[in-house]
């Protein structure tokens, strides 16, 4: 499994499926079969496949510790990116074939509607995640900095999973479904930090204890 996670070639592999969604979009619309509302279609299926790559990229940190896959790693910002991209063909499905460009009618009902203000919030935090994902911005950042910067991922997360139940109203549980992988993704990562926060604060009695001992 190390060896396997480790060759290029898998990188690459995972990249083309990541595009299946979007081929698979493209040969429905080709075939005309995007159902008797196209555009709403294609903004329902861009936005589950943003959440669903949110989803994939917080759960790397954990299946790697879990699974001791650390290899793993290799593989969180390409799905991070790729929630980004989505994330774009969602909007720009709103902006361009919804709203034609209106940035009037937009901004109405980015006021007016509270799951697109929400969505929309989402989306605006993604967007200095994708800028900053190279290792030259975590070098400028530093590490600690970059970390606490990438820690926006939960609240874009959440606030997508709001956004889903909002607009849905009735039909909820696929954006329940979401909301408790988050939600479970959040508990792992606020128990990992005081556990983190134990070892740290009992390594540095260690000392101080053997040396009132000796």
């Amino acid at each position: 499994m190390h060896a396997l996670l480790n060759s290029k070639w898998t990188k690459a592999v995972v990249f083309v499926i990541c595009l299946l969604p979007l081929g698979s979009l493209a040969w429905r619309g080709f075939h005309n079969d995007l159902t008797a509302n196209p555009i709403e279609f294609i903004t329902h299926a861009t936005g589950d496949w943003t959440l669903r790559f949110l989803v994939f990229t917080l759960c790397i940190t954990p299946f790697r510790k879990i699974l001791r896959l650390p290899e793993l790693i290799r593989f969180r910002r390409m799905l991070g990116l790729f929630a980004f991209f989505y994330a774009c063909l969602h909007f720009t499905t709103y902006i361009w074939f919804d709203k034609f460009f209106d940035l009037a009618e937009m901004w109405k009902d980015i006021a007016k509607r509270k799951y697109i203000t929400v969505g929309f919030t989402a989306f605006v935090l993604l967007i200095p995640l994708a800028l900053t994902s190279t290792a030259g911005w975590i070098r400028r950042l530093g590490g600690k900095r970059w970390q606490m910067l990438h820690r926006l991922i939960y609240f874009s997360a959440t606030l997508g999973v709001i956004h889903y139940y909002w607009l849905v109203k009735s039909a909820v549980l696929k954006p329940l479904i979401y909301g408790a992988i988050v939600a479970l993704l959040l508990l792992w990562r606020f128990l990992e930090s005081i556990s983190k926060k134990n070892q740290v604060a009992a390594r540095a009695v260690g000392p101080r204890t053997a040396s009132l001992s000796g």
